[in-house]
């Protein structure tokens, strides 16, 4: 259940990504990795479904994409809502932060995903 049946190729072209991290992602794994933020093991570049990941975090479901330029691009915009929705259609949630954010603001980046973990631990938490 872990990569939700991801085909062959694609665990080759996330293996060749992993190897050409942009700056800003390397940024952001420096947080993550090794279990450094709240103790969550996240994933680089990970397979889940026909996608990958920029960082994925199996635990909560959550993936988290760090956009450059590309992303601005109508077609780009279009294809992202549709990855996000057909990811929530397996329970995984998306975030965005663009390039700039981590090299600008990587203070507010980091608190916007603990937010967003918070909201999601507090909404799958079972009633008293």
């Amino acid at each position: 259940m872990l990569h939700l049946n991801a085909v062959g190729g694609i665990f080759e072209k996330a293996r060749v990504l992993r190897y050409s991290i942009t700056e800003a992602e390397k940024i952001l794994w420096d947080e993550l990795k090794n279990r450094k933020f709240k103790g969550l093991k996240f994933r680089r570049q990970h397979p889940v479904h026909r996608y990958i990941g920029d960082f994925y975090c199996h635990e909560k479901r959550l993936i988290i994409e760090v956009d450059g330029g590309i992303h601005d691009q109508e077609e780009t915009t279009g294809q992202d809502l549709d990855r996000t929705a057909e990811l929530g259609r397996f329970g995984i949630s998306v975030i965005r932060f663009r390039n700039e954010q981590v090299f600008n603001q990587l203070d507010q980046v980091l608190h916007e995903i603990g937010k967003h973990i918070e909201s999601m631990t507090a909404h799958n938490s079972p009633s008293p």
